[in-house]
């Protein structure tokens, strides 16, 4: 017996050692595991994340392309009015009257539709010489004139400054084409394709090609041909029907387009 109390250190207490320290409880063993799990499950969406941000961005190219077509214009506008002179205003405004409803009456006999006509402008004003006296009064009227049928058109203006006289105004004339939708569709075809064509030649200079487009913008500008015509140039061609030239209008469509890079 004194043997055993001498000698502490038994097989047992061997035993209880070896192991490096007290055992893990069941429960300590699950919380390390819940935080293992927690870590695992943080850096693998950590990679998912990273993973789809790369997929996502890629490089581009932003280019530029116009498409341009030319058409024959079938519309033409143009402001026609009257102008009277008299001591009074009233008695201006009672001559520009019988003017005016001569002058519409003119327009709607040679090929104007009443649609087609709207007043513009109307003024009635002092004249006065240096002094600042009142000298007459002057009476404008005018009308905006819209008209397709451009083969009479030259006819309707010379009729009405027939009709009017010296009292006759004309601003001016413009030409369009009514329905411009078929070159529209042409020009932006034109456009894209120089666009992409563009686009193509400097992927190719920075070693790479063109993906799919990721952004087009859109915008028009639609030229217009016009001239101004006197009321000198009307009288002084009376007697004949005012020549009528339409010319050519153009169109012209530019695109600004985004495509995607290969990568």
């Amino acid at each position: 017996m004194s043997d055993q109390l001498s000698h502490p250190d038994d097989d047992t207490s061997h035993a209880h050692f070896a192991h490096g320290g007290p055992r893990r409880t069941p429960y300590a063993r699950s919380i390390f595991l819940v935080v293992f799990a927690v870590v695992i499950a943080a850096i693998a969406f950590t990679g998912e994340a990273l993973g789809h941000h790369r997929a996502g961005s890629s490089a581009t190219i932003s280019v530029t392309g116009s498409g341009t077509v030319t058409g024959t214009p079938n519309t033409m506008s143009f402001q026609i009015g009257v102008q009277s002179i008299a001591a009074s205003a009233a008695a201006a405004l009672d001559a520009n009257n019988v003017k005016m409803k001569a002058l519409e009456a003119s327009l709607l006999k040679n090929g104007i539709v009443k649609k087609d006509l709207q007043t513009s402008g109307f003024d009635i004003s002092q004249n006065t010489n240096n002094n600042g006296t009142v000298t007459g009064y002057t009476a404008v009227d005018d009308l905006n004139v819209t008209t397709h049928d451009l083969k009479n058109a030259g006819t309707a203006i010379d009729a009405a400054a027939h009709v009017v006289g010296n009292g006759i105004q004309l601003s001016g004339v413009t030409f369009s084409i009514s329905n411009q939708s078929h070159f529209l569709a042409e020009a932006r075809a034109k456009a894209m394709k120089n666009a992409l064509t563009e686009a193509t030649q400097v992927a190719k200079g920075g070693g790479t090609t063109v993906g799919r487009i990721v952004r087009v913008t859109d915008q028009e500008n639609n030229g217009s041909t016009g001239i101004v015509l006197p009321y000198a140039q009307v009288a002084a061609r009376a007697g004949s029907s005012v020549p009528v030239e339409t010319g050519t209008q153009t169109i012209n469509v530019q695109v600004s387009v985004v495509y995607a890079l290969a990568s």
